[in-house]
């Protein structure tokens, strides 16, 4: 059953993943960002990370894509105006694609030997306790790094929007 799943929500993400780049309109762009997002937070539980899928939920598919829209409605960004291709592009597009990919797979499996198989269920760090105890113990320094550098970010979004207003 879990593999099952997987095959489902790894097809909607790889969908919804081409989906943003084919869309000429940017809103359409940032909906079918917002069905990756979701799709991966169920890839993460099906791997047993529930604190990580409810972090990619709340925080990208919540928090960022309402940033992005945002920007999109205030930027007033139309749908993009199609471009003729050339006849070299299309008739050589795809048969390069599919080379690179083969070749991209043979150097992927020539590096990386295989291992041992992904067990569903089978991770046992993505709970709450485990990532907030590993956040506030190893990952200390990062973490307040990370914040101080947020901090500065903030600072200066509102020193830049105060001289546009002046």
């Amino acid at each position: 059953m879990d593999v099952i799943l997987f095959l489902i929500f790894a097809a909607i993400a790889v969908v919804a993943a081409i989906n943003v780049v084919v869309q000429t309109h940017p809103i359409s762009s940032a909906v079918s960002l917002i069905g990756v997002m979701g799709s991966l937070a169920v890839l993460y539980l099906l791997l047993g990370a529930e604190f990580i899928a409810a972090a990619q939920v709340i925080v990208y598919a919540g928090a960022v894509m309402v940033l992005f829209v945002f920007v999109i409605m205030l930027l007033n960004a139309g749908a993009e105006a199609r471009v003729g291709r050339s006849f070299v592009a299309s008739l050589l597009g795809a048969p390069v694609l599919i080379a690179l990919l083969a070749v991209l797979a043979w150097v992927v499996e020539r590096i990386y030997p295989r291992g041992t198989t992904v067990h569903f269920g089978g991770f046992t760090g993505g709970s709450a306790q485990a990532v907030g105890r590993a956040l506030f113990t190893t990952y200390l320094l990062p973490f307040e790094i990370t914040s101080i550098l947020v901090l500065i970010a903030i600072i200066g979004a509102v020193v830049l929007a105060r001289k546009e207003i002046d």
